[in-house]
């Protein structure tokens, strides 16, 4: 179930909806957003700068989605595809997390997980996501977490309104 819902979101968030979605602020490094057709909310940030040409846009973010019972769900986009069976690490200053994942896309493997990634993105400084590339190389996606904190508590109370 939890695959389904990041896939979901991840089709989401590719799909232009910008009639539908309102901005809640932005917060430092991060965005808060709510989407009136389904209900969702979520914080979101991009990466540092990438090098090269990228296929699409990269992201980590935070969601809240009341109607499916999702709250404070951690969901990564790579910047690269990952190759299958290649571990990836996410790193919030001195804390150390296995994700799951498939293709481009990573989350937490479980909702314990989730509330721990999230409390260690309220109170860090910088993350940072590593695996492996499709063709070998390093991929290493590296976030500020300025604004985290308040783009997530944004995002949780709007959806906990509308909810």
């Amino acid at each position: 179930m939890r695959v389904f819902l990041f896939l979901l979101i991840s089709l989401m968030l590719a799909v232009p909806v910008a009639a539908q979605r309102q901005s809640l602020g932005i917060f430092g490094q991060w965005g808060a957003f709510r989407e009136t057709k389904g209900n969702r909310c979520f914080a979101i940030a991009e990466p540092q700068p990438q090098r090269g040409r990228l296929e699409w846009k990269p992201f980590a973010s935070v969601g809240y989605w009341p109607g499916r019972n999702a709250k404070g769900q951690v969901h990564f986009r790579l910047s690269r595809m990952r190759r299958p069976g290649s571990a990836l690490i996410l790193r919030i200053d001195d804390r150390t997390f296995q994700l799951a994942g498939g293709g481009v896309n990573a989350w937490a493997p479980d909702a314990r997980s989730d509330g721990e990634i999230v409390g260690a993105m309220r109170s860090g400084i910088g993350m940072t996501l590593e695996t492996r590339s499709e063709r070998g190389g390093l991929i290493r996606d590296g976030y500020q977490l300025r604004g985290a904190a308040t783009a997530i508590d944004a995002a949780a109370i709007a959806c906990a309104r509308r909810g």
